[in-house]
């Protein structure tokens, strides 16, 4: 129960995507020269993105905190796509080892600030407080550590759930909003199936076919093929 509770919809398992892919003739998903390192921890299997260039981490799943000390990676800023538990599990581990700022939705710091926020909805869990440095809201341009994000605000999978478009490389970080063959749960707490599918529609699909998306969970995917083949959007 526990273990999936925070896992995506999907109309199979969301790894598998390369069949679907495959069938609708796509092509290989266009290359890119952002240098990243991506890890996939903790009991959900969330995954997170360190741009080593930029000294950027998208979102802290746990088990995180160890695989930077074991990659020698050294973070700057931490940028969370929401407050659910498996996305910032280590945050307050990692703020504490690299001094990095974290960054995140108004509505995401009460989950991240407050350690028995997922106690009053049932839950069993408890995360060790921390407090952002900057809350961001939607924007047509963010700009950290030299890279210039275009930030959009995606709720119905979690309140305040943020998707990172990097403009340059044309790769969006989505968090839990958009995975391959599916998409964020929204029968959690504050989740809204309504807004998620409306976000989704009209403000990632016109981000472009060929937007390189990472989730939050499983492999990446594009645009394109989760417009022409999602079984939740077509």
């Amino acid at each position: 129960m526990l273990r999936s509770a925070f896992r995506p919809r999907s109309a199979s398992l969301h790894h598998k995507q390369n069949a679907l892919a495959e069938r609708a003739g796509f092509t290989e998903i266009r290359r890119f020269t952002m240098n990243i390192d991506t890890f996939t921890g903790g009991v959900f299997d969330t995954n997170c993105f360190f741009l080593k260039d930029a000294a950027i981490l998208i979102d802290a799943p746990q088990e995180s905190a160890d695989w930077l000390r074991r990659s020698g990676h050294k973070v700057d800023w931490l940028l969370l796509t929401h407050g659910h538990i498996d996305h910032i599990s280590d945050a307050a581990e990692i703020q504490r080892e690299h001094s990095c700022k974290i960054a995140c939705h108004p509505e995401t710091a009460p989950m991240l600030s407050d350690r028995n926020f997922f106690r009053r909805f049932g839950f069993e869990l408890e995360v060790e407080p921390v407090t952002p440095d900057l809350l961001i809201n939607e924007a047509p341009s963010f700009d950290v550590a030299g890279i210039d994000f275009q930030v959009l605000l995606v709720p119905g999978h979690c309140p305040g759930s943020l998707c990172f478009f990097e403009k340059k490389e044309r790769v969006l970080f989505g968090g839990d909003v958009l995975f391959a063959s599916g998409v964020g749960r929204w029968d959690l707490p504050g989740g809204d199936g309504e807004l998620l599918f409306t976000g989704i529609k009209t403000k990632l699909f016109p981000l472009g076919d060929d937007v390189k998306v990472f989730p939050g969970h499983g492999p990446a995917t594009t645009i394109g093929i989760e417009r022409k083949t999602n079984p939740f959007l077509t």
